[in-house]
C-alpha cells in the first residue's frame, strides 16, 4: 500500500525536497548555487560538492559541522597547481635554513627550535594549518547556521512551517557543510599565496614548527630584480624568527588565538538583511546573495566592545610583526638586497596579506597591523637603548610588553627602560581574575588526584568561602 501524504514524516518530505534542489530537478541550477556559495562550478567539482552535501543530509542526525569537508576542499584546491620540490632545490633550501639559524643567533636572544624547519608543499601546508582555521571559523559558522534556520522557519508558509521546523537539524547540517566547503576553498587559495608558516601574522602551525613553501617562495621572488638566494635567505630568517618568538613566549600563541575566537563569538548576524534576501531570493540570479556573503553584509557592524578588542589585537599583531621586522633586518644586514626584499614584504602587507582576506570573509575580522611601522620604530629604539637581551625579555609575560601608548612615544619608553623601569604594560583582566579565584580556592583542587584529603591544614580548605545550603 502506497504511503499517504498525510502519513509521511515532515522531515522525510523536506529531505526529498532538498534532494530535488541539489540534483537540479527542483528548478535551481546547481552551478548557480555553487557560485553563490563561492565554490567552483565546473562539472567535476559540482559532482563532488553536491555528493558531499548529499552525505551531509544523511548524517544530519549528528551534532556539529563535518569539518572534514573543509580539509578535502582545501587539499583539492591546493593540489591543483602544486609542483613537487626538486631534490636539488630542497638541498639548497636546507642549507639556506641552516645559515638563517646562524645569522638569527646573532640578532635575537631566543633559544632555537626543537625541530628542523620543514619544506612543505601547498597541500601539506593546507592540511597542517586547517585545525587553526576551523577553530577561528567555527563560532561564525554556528551563528550563520542558527540564523539561517531561524529565518527559513519564520519565512516558510504556514502549511510548511511544521515541516521546516522538524527538519531544522538537517538544515543546520547542510548549511554547515556549505560553510565548511567555503572555508576549504579559502584555505586552499591561501596555500597558493603564503611563503611560510608565519606568513599570516599568527602561527597556523604547531608550536615551534617553522616551514617554507618552496613553490610560493619561488613565485614571490620571480618578478623581483633580486638574486634568488637572497630572497630565500631573507624569508628563511623571517620564518625562523617568527617561530622562535612564539616558541619563547609560550603564552603568545594562545593569547592571539583566544582573542580572535572571542571576537568571532561576539559577531552578530543581521537577521533583517538575511530575511530580505530570503524573501526576494531568485534562484536564477544569485548575484545579491553572493555579494552579501563576499562583502560581509550579513554581519552587523562591530560593537564598541569589539572595536576595543580589535584595537588591542591589532596592537599585539603589530608588536609581533614589528619585532620580526627589526630582528630580520639585523640578521640579514650582510645581504646587499635585504632592504629591497623588506620593502616588497611591506607593500604586500599594505595591500592586504593572506590572512586579511581569509578572515574578513570567514569571521568578519580584518587583521591588518596598521601600526606596524610605529611598532618597528619602537623595537628599534628599545634595542638601541637596552640591547637585545633586555628587549627580548619583554616577551616573558603580556604585562611586560609595550602598549599602544608606547608606540606613540617610543623615546619615552626607551628612556624608561634604560633607567631600569618597565614598559607601560597592560593588565590582563581575565588572567588576574583567574589568579584571584585560585587564591580564594574557588577552582578545583589540582592535588586531589594525588590523594589529597583536604585536611585541616589545606590552604584551599581554609580559603574557601562558605556556600549557602540548598533548601
Amino acid at each position: 500500500m502506497a504511503e499517504r501524504d498525510e502519513d509521511r514524516n515532515p522531515e522525510d518530505e523536506f529531505r526529498d525536497m532538498l534532494r530535488d534542489l541539489l540534483s537540479g530537478s527542483g528548478g535551481i541550477d546547481p552551478s548557480k548555487l555553487a557560485d553563490a556559495a563561492g565554490l567552483p562550478n565546473d562539472p567535476a567539482s559540482l559532482a563532488a560538492i553536491f555528493g558531499q552535501l548529499q552525505q551531509a543530509m544523511q548524517r544530519s542526525e549528528g551534532e556539529g559541522i563535518d569539518w572534514s569537508l573543509a580539509l578535502r576542499q582545501a587539499e583539492q584546491r591546493a593540489a591543483a597547481g602544486q609542483l613537487q620540490v626538486e631534490s636539488a632545490d630542497a638541498e639548497r633550501l636546507e642549507r639556506t635554513l641552516d645559515l638563517a639559524r646562524l645569522w638569527l643567533d646573532e640578532a635575537a636572544d631566543l633559544s632555537g627550535l626543537p625541530g628542523t624547519p620543514e619544506l612543505l608543499t601547498r597541500r601539506s601546508w593546507a592540511a597542517a594549518s586547517m585545525p587553526i582555521w576551523i577553530q577561528l571559523a567555527e563560532p561564525v559558522a554556528t551563528s550563520i547556521a542558527d540564523a539561517l534556520t531561524r529565518v527559513m522557519s519564520e519565512q516558510a508558509p504556514e502549511e510548511m512551517r511544521e515541516m521546516v521546523q522538524g527538519a531544522s537539524r538537517m538544515m543546520r547540517g547542510i548549511g554547515g557543510a556549505m560553510f565548511a566547503m567555503q572555508l576549504g576553498q579559502v584555505v586552499g587559495q591561501l596555500s597558493t599565496e603564503v611563503v611560510s608558516g608565519g606568513d599570516v601574522g599568527f602561527p597556523v602551525l604547531e608550536d615551534g614548527r617553522a616551514a617554507l613553501v618552496p613553490q610560493n617562495v619561488a613565485e614571490f621572488g620571480r618578478d623581483l630584480d633580486i638574486p634568488t638566494d637572497q630572497v630565500e635567505l631573507y624569508l628563511a630568517v623571517r620564518e625562523i624568527a617568527h617561530a622562535r618568538l612564539f616558541r619563547h613566549a609560550r603564552w603568545l600563541r594562545l593569547h592571539l588565538i583566544t582573542a580572535i575566537t572571542a571576537f568571532a563569538k561576539g559577531i552578530d548576524i543581521d537577521l533583517e538583511r538575511l530575511e530580505r534576501l530570503a524573501e526576494g531570493f531568485d534562484p536564477s540570479n544569485t548575484d545579491e546573495l553572493r555579494d552579501a556573503v563576499a562583502n560581509g553584509a550579513l554581519i552587523r557592524p562591530k560593537s564598541p566592545d569589539q572595536e576595543a578588542a580589535l584595537g588591542r589585537l591589532e596592537t599585539m599583531l603589530a608588536l609581533v610583526e614589528g619585532w620580526v621586522d627589526v630582528v630580520t633586518a639585523d640578521a640579514t644586514s650582510r645581504l646587499p638586497k635585504a632592504d629591497a626584499v623588506a620593502e616588497m614584504i611591506r607593500r604586500r602587507r599594505a595591500t592586504g596579506g593572506p590572512a586579511e582576506s581569509a578572515l574578513a570573509t570567514l569571521v568578519g575580522l580584518e587583521l591588518r597591523p596598521r601600526r606596524l611601522r610605529e611598532a618597528a620604530a619602537m623595537w628599534r629604539a628599545v634595542t638601541d637603548a637596552v640591547g637585545v637581551a633586555r628587549r627580548d625579555a619583554l616577551w616573558a609575560h603580556p604585562d611586560l610588553l609595550p602598549v599602544s601608548a608606547d608606540l606613540d612615544d617610543p623615546s619615552a619608553l626607551a628612556a624608561r627602560l634604560a633607567a631600569g623601569g618597565e614598559a607601560s604594560g597592560e593588565v590582563d583582566v581575565e588572567f588576574d581574575e583567574a589568579l584571584e579565584a585560585l587564591l580564594r580556592g574557588d577552582l578545583p583542587c589540582v592535588r586531589r588526584r594525588s590523594g589529597c584529603r583536604r585536611g585541616t591544614g589545606c590552604r584551599r580548605r581554609r580559603a574557601r568561602r562558605p556556600r549557602a545550603r540548598r533548601r
